[in-house]
């Protein structure tokens, strides 16, 4: 056990320090002493205070707001351990930033994750671990090892214990349909879609439901929820349609712009979220659940440190 704590190390920089030590402790290890800090024209400084020679280490920071600056303070922490002449080093971005930005949907339209993953392999990292890409084919980004874990199982499970009688699971649009799908099939229920147009980014118009959630519980799910503009016009129209309780969930709670105030003058009755983001005191309402998703990372790390399989994660 000794040989394992002393080669296996944590690292984290200032995006979610608290979902770290959260791993560490499932772990049963420590994160690795460090400063990450600013110059004073702000430009990112990196200092490790102990030897992580022939080490492997992870790298936990999702890119979440400020987003370009927890890129950079991963990229720079990935550089300083390569140098420090770590064995390996995986990157376990949670939330991974700009993966909205995959594909050209205009002419002359940037393909920005593409971008981040280039600069993540560049830097030196051997491998990514991340939850809930926004398109799964991101994956296919990456010329390293990916490791692509699900948000479902621990939002299943949370919805699973509370027993709902009559329920059915909504996709907010057609590009969400695959996700209930599988989400619905672990709460052994059936789905319903919304169908939308959207004119513009972060504004969603509803347009029509397909199925039937007259006198229904509905849970929606989302892979995330940022404005919340989507979220909750797609609640409002269940509830027009008769919907009982309405719940939502995601895994990456981005909450921007006016997401509080929509969510808090919305029929919704809870919505769930994990912690891949941190929720500033300010935006965690009472009807928002924090669920952790330390254990599904503490086992993958896990796992990947014993080169044993990370599948047995997805079911």
């Amino acid at each position: 056990m000794g040989s394992y704590k002393e080669r296996l190390k944590i690292f984290t920089g200032n995006s979610n320090p608290e979902l770290a030590r959260e791993v560490c402790n499932y772990l049963g290890t420590s994160i690795v002493t460090s400063n990450v800090s600013k110059f004073s024209d702000g430009e990112i400084e990196v200092t490790i205070e102990e030897s992580i020679r022939g080490s492997d280490v992870f790298v936990i920071q999702p890119t979440c707001d400020p987003v370009n600056e927890n890129i950079m303070e991963l990229l720079i922490m990935i550089d300083a351990l390569k140098r420090a002449s770590a064995r390996s080093i995986t990157a376990v971005v949670p939330y991974f930033g700009y993966a909205r930005q995959d594909r050209k949907a205009k002419p002359r339209d940037p393909i920005s994750a593409k971008l981040i993953s280039n600069l993540l392999a560049s830097a030196g990292t051997d491998r990514i671990v991340a939850i809930d890409f926004h398109a799964a084919q991101i994956q296919g980004f990456f010329d390293i090892p990916v490791d692509h874990l699900l948000g479902a199982p621990i939002l299943a499970e949370y919805f699973l214990n509370k027993e709902l009688d009559d329920f059915i699971v909504v996709a907010p649009d057609v590009g969400a349909v695959k996700r209930a799908r599988d989400f619905a099939e672990r709460l052994n229920t059936s789905i319903a879609i919304i169908d939308k147009r959207r004119p513009e980014p972060n504004v969603s118009e509803i347009m029509n439901i397909i199925g039937y959630i007259d006198g229904k519980d509905v849970v929606l799910l989302d892979d995330m929820i940022d404005t919340a503009g989507t979220i909750t016009r797609a609640a409002k129209a269940l509830r027009e349609r008769g919907a009982k309780n309405i719940y939502a969930c995601c895994t990456h709670p981005i909450f921007s712009g006016p997401a509080i105030e929509r969510l808090e003058d919305s029929p919704l009755k809870e919505v769930v979220v994990t912690n891949t983001i941190p929720l500033p005191k300010e935006k965690n309402l009472d009807k928002v659940t924090v669920l952790s998703i330390a254990p599904l990372l503490g086992e993958a790390i896990d796992r990947i440190f014993k080169d044993l399989s990370v599948s047995v994660l997805f079911d």
